[in-house]
C-alpha cells in the first residue's frame, strides 16, 4: 500500500449482551469495551455501567422485547442468560423460547453473528438426569451425538440454527465447563461459593470439607475462566474460522481436586488441619452449611462487608452438582485451537485472582493471619 493510500475504517460493531450482569456477561462487556465496541446490555431493569447502553426488557415477554429492541440495530448478539425451572420440560419451553423471541425481535437488525453460551450438560445431560445413562467417554468432543434425554441446550441450539437460516447471520455455540468469574447474585458461582464456605470455616471453626464425590476428588477435571470464554466468543464472532460451529471452551490445563482443594484452602486462609476430602458418600455444601447461613449477617457486620445476604453470594446447589458427578470430566480443546483460538488460563491462578478481587470488593473478609 502506498503512502497515499489510506486504510479503510473498520466497520462499526455493536454488541447486544444478553445476561450482561452475570459471570460470563460481565467478562464479555469488559472484553468488548476494551476492543472499542459499542455495547448494549439487556436486562429486566435496563441498568448499565459506564460506556454501556442499558436496554430494559423481559426475555419472557415477546412484546417487551419487541418494544425495547425496536430502536436498536446490533450487529452481534452474545446470549449468556438462562432461567432455571423446576423440570427440564419447563427449562426447554422457557430457555428455548427466550432465544427464539429475542432473535425474532431483532429481525430488523443487521445481525452478522450470534454467539450462544451453553455448557457440558450438552454431553452430561440436564440436572434431573445428570450423568445418567450413556455418557460419552472423556474427553468430550464437539462432534459427539446428542443424548436421547431432552435438554434445554439442544432447544436453544435449534432456535439459534432456525433464526440464523431465516435471518442470514452466522452463529457459534460455546460449551463451557464450570465458569470461574466475577459476579454477585448469580446462581452458578463456584468461586464465590467456595470463598464463602471458607469464610464460614474460618469464622465458625468448621471443617473445610470437599462437598463432592470421590470420583471428582481423584479424577481429572478442567474449568473455564470467564475472561477466556469472553475471548473465544468475540473471536468466533469476528473470525471466519469461528462461523457456524460449536466449540468447547476450557482453560487448557487439567487438575485433580485432591491437589486443588488444599491449595485453594491455603489461599483462603483455612488451616490445613481443617481440610478434608470425601469419605464415602458426598457431603454437599447444602447439607453442610445451610444451617450456618444465619451467621453471615454478623460476619458481614464485623468485617465491614458490602453484602449481608448470603443467598446472593453462595450457590450451594450448583457447586454441589458440579462437584458431585460420579465420573471425571475432561474437555477437548483441539477444534478451536486448530481454528486459530490459542488463548489459555491456569485454573489455580483464575481462582486466586478471583478470591483477591472478592476481598478487594469487600464481599468476603481478608484471609486470617496464622501464627508462624
Amino acid at each position: 500500500m502506498s503512502e497515499l493510500q489510506q486504510t479503510a475504517p473498520a466497520e462499526p460493531r455493536t454488541a447486544l449482551v444478553v445476561g450482561a450482569s452475570g459471570i460470563t456477561g460481565t467478562a464479555l462487556v469488559d472484553q468488548l469495551l476494551d476492543e472499542g465496541w459499542e455495547v448494549l446490555a439487556l436486562s429486566r431493569g435496563g441498568s448499565a455501567r459506564t460506556g454501556v447502553t442499558g436496554v430494559a426488557a423481559n426475555l419472557r415477554e415477546v412484546e417487551s422485547l419487541r418494544t425495547a429492541l425496536a430502536e436498536h440495530r446490533p450487529t452481534h448478539v452474545f446470549f449468556t442468560a438462562w432461567q432455571r425451572q423446576d423440570t427440564e420440560a419447563e427449562n426447554i419451553t422457557v430457555n428455548g423460547g427466550m432465544v427464539r423471541d429475542l432473535l425474532a425481535a431483532l429481525a430488523h437488525a443487521p445481525l452478522q453473528h450470534v454467539a450462544l453460551v451453553t455448557g457440558l450438560k450438552h454431553y452430561l445431560g440436564p440436572f434431573e438426569a445428570y450423568a445418567q445413562g450413556k455418557v460419552p467417554d472423556t474427553p468430550f468432543h464437539e462432534d459427539e451425538p446428542r443424548l436421547e434425554t431432552p435438554n434445554f441446550y439442544y432447544a436453544q441450539e435449534d432456535e439459534l440454527f432456525a433464526a440464523a437460516e431465516r435471518q442470514g447471520f452466522t452463529w457459534s455455540v460455546h460449551r463451557s465447563h464450570t465458569v470461574i468469574g466475577y459476579a454477585v447474585g448469580n446462581a452458578m458461582n463456584m468461586g464465590l461459593t467456595i470463598a464463602v464456605a471458607a469464610t464460614l470455616t474460618n469464622e465458625l471453626d468448621l471443617p473445610f470439607v470437599f462437598p463432592g464425590s470421590e470420583a471428582q476428588w481423584n479424577g481429572l477435571t478442567d474449568m473455564t475462566d470467564a475472561g477466556l470464554l469472553a475471548e473465544q466468543m468475540v473471536w468466533a464472532s469476528t473470525d471466519p474460522a469461528g462461523a457456524d460451529e460449536p466449540f468447547n471452551i476450557v482453560n487448557g490445563d487439567v487438575f485433580r481436586w485432591r491437589w486443588m482443594w488444599p491449595r485453594l484452602a491455603a489461599h483462603l486462609g483455612v488451616d490445613a488441619a481443617r481440610v478434608q476430602g470425601p469419605e464415602g458418600e458426598p457431603q454437599p455444601f447444602e447439607e453442610q452449611l445451610t444451617r450456618y447461613e444465619g451467621a453471615w449477617a454478623d460476619i458481614a457486620e464485623r468485617h465491614g462487608l458490602v453484602e449481608a445476604d448470603i443467598t446472593r453470594l453462595a450457590s450451594w446447589w450448583h457447586t454441589d452438582a458440579d462437584l458431585g458427578r460420579p465420573m471425571e470430566v475432561v474437555t477437548d480443546m483441539s477444534k478451536s485451537r486448530e481454528a486459530g483460538f490459542l488463548s489459555y488460563r491456569r485454573t489455580e491462578r483464575a481462582f486466586t485472582d478471583l478470591f483477591d478481587r472478592y476481598r478487594a470488593e469487600r464481599l468476603v473478609p481478608p484471609a486470617p493471619v496464622r501464627a508462624a
